[in-house]
């Protein structure tokens, strides 16, 4: 069955507008640094659906990683990298990263950001899988992304940058430039009340539109992603006409705290920083999972340890088929100070980290895939960015090397705003409907528990083709199933938005048959050759899911 999804969302003519220099929509660490790295050249205003610290950033746990060791080198971190991604890496990406990693810290410590010490004063660091040496900095134990969001929220504010909250971005304002090219004008956005519902819509022009929104990992019916992150971002540049690239490969975290069978949504992350300081991975009947698996072992990458898991829960060993257990009680009460975050999440459901082994399965964390974007958030269409996790930049591959993500949004949106501060596109006059009122169809909210479910039984850690097949199927009947009734919210236009991606990630993943990074098939287990190409995924003028750049195998 073929999928039908809408080409703007649904909602009210725009009784408002704004004009400033440039619209970043998404407020975490990518969207932050460049819109601090733009003032005060630049007027800038950040649109977030949520409150400004809501998105995955304050999430993160293990850290950011950088060469700070001596002992250490870039060429050693981007070797680690490359080795994680599987091929798929863009080696002058990955270069940059690493080398400009070190000044992105460096400058988060300037702007007030306080990492952990070692004994001798020097900044504490770690190490995390598929790193070769101790290099990732962290904060507050296991509270490293509230650290870095901290800071940049109080610096972007200090700064200038105009925020507003609870504000949904709809869709792109376009235009034509002087060449004729298309070209971004601004966006369509929402304005919301304390329960999601619109109050009123406008137009925000811009010379230049950013988009910092995230991943998708609520596409999943189990994620360590906050609520808020539903892809809003990359369906709107799939409705814009931009492609979705290498969208299969879902990275799945393998140590997401297990609290029963039935838990759904935001579970609570077990930071690989645990498995850093010596912690082991262990089966129902008390057996290693990791041990001849991987030279690494228990601090392989993270798609393979992942995938090691889910090949033992299939088994059920000793009866427990639906998680595994990290045993860290190594460290003893010296875990509480190390992972603060953690500590409390076990000790909510009865567990003690210090004397128990801790339940863990995995869930959905990370998106390698997004908007093709170069490492200065360059799109192929002018006037719009993308930077952080909604972009594909190349750093990542086929499976991000752990603590490489936030370092990532610093070292992009910095580069990108510095660039914006130097140079702005032309201004371009934003097309006659872009503040008219849009009908169509916007899924109903209560589709969400079916679609997710759908995704996380059929497009998550294991994939077979009956299973992918079935998933393009039911989210074609989902998508045809009538929406009469349902208006213009947060919720609605989530779950329009959850639904388009979720139909780009289960059709990317049924056409790539291989099996490589995080995308897992049974029926081809290995990596072929011919596929060391990206997948190229596209709305078409009906609304249908189309795919490019498969080889010819």
């Amino acid at each position: 069955m073929s999928i039908a999804l809408p080409s703007k969302l649904a909602a009210p003519a725009a009784t408002w507008a704004r004009e400033v220099d440039v619209v970043v929509l998404g407020s975490g660490a990518s969207g932050l640094a460049a819109a601090l790295a733009m003032r005060p050249d630049r007027s800038v205003l950040v649109v977030t659906k949520d409150v400004l610290a809501a998105g995955s950033t304050a999430w993160a746990q293990g850290g950011l990683a950088a060469v700070l060791d001596p002992a250490d080198s870039v060429e050693d971190h981007v070797r680690d990298t490359l080795e994680a991604g599987a091929g798929l890496c863009d080696e002058e990406a990955v270069r940059t990263l690493a080398t400009e990693a070190p000044m992105a810290i460096r400058r988060l410590i300037e702007l007030g950001a306080m990492f952990d010490p070692d004994g001798t004063g020097d900044m504490a660091l770690t190490r995390e899988g598929g790193h070769s040496h101790r290099r990732i900095v962290h904060a507050g134990g296991d509270q490293s992304g509230a650290e870095v969001q901290r800071t940049l929220d109080t610096a972007a504010v200090a700064a200038g940058v105009e925020i507003l909250e609870h504000a949904f971005a709809l869709d792109l304002v376009t235009g034509r430039n002087g060449v004729g090219r298309r070209q971004a004008a601004g966006v369509r956005v929402a304005l919301l009340d304390e329960h999601g519902a619109t109050t009123s819509v406008g137009v925000v022009h811009a010379r230049a539109v950013v988009l910092a929104t995230g991943g998708y990992g609520q596409v999943f019916a189990s994620t360590s992603n906050p609520p808020a992150v539903t892809g809003d971002g990359l369906a709107l540049a799939m409705r814009a006409g931009l492609a979705a690239r290498d969208v299969e490969f879902v990275q799945f975290h393998p140590s997401v705290l297990w609290v029963g069978p039935d838990s759904r949504g935001q579970q609570a992350l077990v930071s690989e920083a645990v498995r850093g300081e010596g912690a082991l991975l262990f089966d129902g009947l008390g057996r290693r999972v990791m041990e001849g698996v991987h030279p690494l072992e228990d601090l392989a990458p993270r798609d393979v340890v992942a995938a090691a898991i889910s090949r033992r829960m299939a088994e059920a060993p000793g009866g427990i088929g639906d998680h595994v257990f990290l045993d860290a009680t190594h460290l003893g009460e010296e875990f509480y100070e190390r992972f603060p975050s953690i500590t409390a999440s076990c000790r909510a459901i009865g567990i003690d980290p210090a004397r128990d082994r801790i339940p863990v399965a995995p869930a959905a964390h990370y998106v390698c895939g997004g908007i093709p974007a170069d490492l200065d958030g360059v799109t192929e269409m002018p006037g719009l960015y993308a930077i952080g996790e909604v972009a594909c930049t190349g750093v990542h591959g086929a499976n991000r090397l752990a603590s490489n993500s936030v370092t990532e949004g610093v070292v992009a949106g910095t580069r990108l705003g510095t660039a914006l501060a130097a140079d702005l596109a032309e201004v371009v006059v934003s097309g006659s409907d872009a503040g008219r009122s849009f009908d169509g169809p916007l899924r109903n909210p209560a589709q969400r528990v079916e679609m997710r479910s759908v995704m996380s039984s059929h497009v998550g850690v294991a994939r077979t083709p009956r299973g992918l097949d079935a998933a393009v199927r039911q989210l074609g009947v989902l998508a045809s199933t009538s929406s009469i009734g349902v208006t213009g919210s947060r919720a609605s236009w989530e779950a329009t938005n959850m639904l388009t991606v979720a139909a780009a990630v289960a059709t990317a993943a049924q056409t790539r048959t291989e099996s490589r990074g995080c995308h897992r098939r049974d029926d081809q287990p290995t990596p072929r050759d011919a596929w060391l190409t990206h997948l190229d995924v596209r709305l078409t003028i009906d609304g249908a899911v189309a795919v490019t750049g498969i080889p010819h195998v």
